[in-house]
C-alpha cells in the first residue's frame, strides 16, 4: 500500500522502516534540538504531513529504546492520527526521567504503524451474559 507524504520543510526525513519485518516506520525531529525537562511534554514537529487512505488510522508508538533508556514517549501513549487529518505530524513526547533530555534534529522520536480500523455503529441495549461478567482489573487469571 502507498501511503502519500507531503515534505513541509526541505530537509524533512520520510518514515523509514528500520528492518524488513518492522511494524512501525519511524518518525524523525524536524524542530532542530528540544530540550524536555523532567516531567515536561513538548510538542516535536516531524516535517511532514500524510494522506492515510480511507479505513486506516496512523498510530503512533513509542520507541522502544527512546522509552526504556531515556525516558522519552510519547505523552498521550498512543497518537491517533485520522485519515481525513492533513497537517504536520507532531509527537508530544514527554520526558518520564528524572534528567533534562536533549533531542537533536533528525533524530528517531516515534514510531508509526498504518492499520486498517472498523467503524461501528453503537447501539442501546441489554448485555448478553457472559462467564467473566462484571470482573475488573486483575479479575482474569486468578485461581
Amino acid at each position: 500500500m502507498k501511503v502519500k507524504i507531503t515534505k513541509l520543510q526541505n530537509d524533512a526525513i520520510i518514515p523509514v522502516y528500520s528492518s524488513a519485518s518492522a511494524a512501525g516506520a519511524d518518525l524523525y525531529n524536524a524542530s532542530g534540538t528540544v530540550v524536555i525537562n523532567p516531567s515536561q511534554t513538548v510538542f516535536i514537529g516531524t516535517g511532514i504531513a500524510m494522506e492515510i487512505p480511507e479505513g486506516y488510522v496512523g498510530l503512533v508508538y513509542a520507541r522502544s529504546g527512546l522509552a526504556c533508556k531515556e525516558g522519552l514517549a510519547p505523552a498521550n501513549k498512543v497518537g491517533v492520527i485520522d485519515s481525513d487529518y492533513r497537517g504536520e505530524i507532531k509527537v508530544a513526547l514527554h520526558n518520564h526521567s528524572l534528567k533534562e533530555r536533549v533531542v537533536e534534529k533528525g533524530e528517531r522520536i516515534a514510531q508509526i504503524v498504518i492499520t486498517p480500523y472498523l467503524k461501528c455503529e453503537f447501539e442501546e441495549g441489554e448485555l448478553s451474559l457472559s462467564s467473566r461478567g462484571e470482573g475488573g482489573f486483575g479479575s482474569t487469571g486468578k485461581l
